[in-house]
């Protein structure tokens, strides 16, 4: 699937080469995001802030947890944005532990690029506690060697310093690197850090909205969309013998 060929045929031409391949996290590796965005819609109605899950989905999606805090209190200046950090992580990591699978098909492309040497990480909008916790409850907690979170940086998504701190923390180009992303901001993020991006749709929150957020992706400036990981491997098929043989 893709929504942009010209930048895809670009992205995955003969002399294309990848020594790194970036995933956010949430949605990506963790089909996690409706559990993210209810328990969040929760919790900010709890603290005086009702949105429909939609809304939350389209201010919050790819936001890191003190931007969303600082969105809280603009809404509601009487907000206590300790207890509301509290209770989200309470709600999250309960339904984690119990509920959170991987993305179909993630584990099969992290096997894939193990084989090929190419290396991988993480860079997400979320807190280190809330990524470990979720990769403990898949049981992926090994397959990730290196993991980067918005608290590494002065700037969270849609600003590029998370990525380029990645690349620069794996001494890899950042035109070297390849990020799959599922939201707005982190595409934005990806094109302002210089990397190529795909725009990622496999995760269980876009199933009913996808064609609508693959035009938000493609428009962010995602050089290819894909909606699974499976689809991945042909769309990235000449990067370093990424696909199947």
């Amino acid at each position: 699937m893709s929504t942009r060929p010209g930048h895809a045929a670009a992205l995955a031409g003969p002399n294309a080469s990848v020594d790194l391949v970036i995933f956010d996290f949430d949605g990506v590796v963790a089909d996690s995001e409706v559990i993210s965005l209810t328990t969040l819609r929760e919790s900010l109605k709890a603290h005086d802030l009702d949105l429909s899950l939609d809304e939350v989905r389209r201010r919050c999606l790819g936001v890191s947890v003190s931007k969303i805090a600082q969105m809280l209190v603009d809404e509601n200046a009487a907000a206590d944005v300790d207890r509301f950090r509290a209770d989200w992580e309470t709600r999250l990591f309960d339904r984690f532990r119990r509920d959170l699978k991987p993305v179909p098909g993630v584990v099969a492309l992290l096997d894939r690029l193990t084989a090929r040497d190419i290396a991988f990480c993480i860079a997400s909008s979320g807190t280190h506690q809330r990524i470990g916790v979720a990769l403990g409850a898949m049981g992926l907690r090994h397959r990730f060697a290196h993991v980067f979170s918005a608290e590494d940086v002065a700037r969270g998504k849609p600003a590029p310093d998370l990525f380029r701190h990645a690349a620069r923390s794996m001494n890899i180009r950042p035109n070297r690197c390849l990020v799959i992303e599922d939201s707005v901001f982190g595409v934005t993020a990806a094109r302002a850090a210089s990397m190529p991006v795909i725009g990622f749709l496999g995760g269980e929150h876009l199933k009913a909205i996808r064609d609508a957020h693959a035009a938000e992706l493609s428009d962010a400036g995602a050089h290819t969309i894909v909606d699974s990981h499976t689809a991945l491997f042909s769309a990235a098929k000449d990067l370093r013998g990424l696909s199947a043989q």
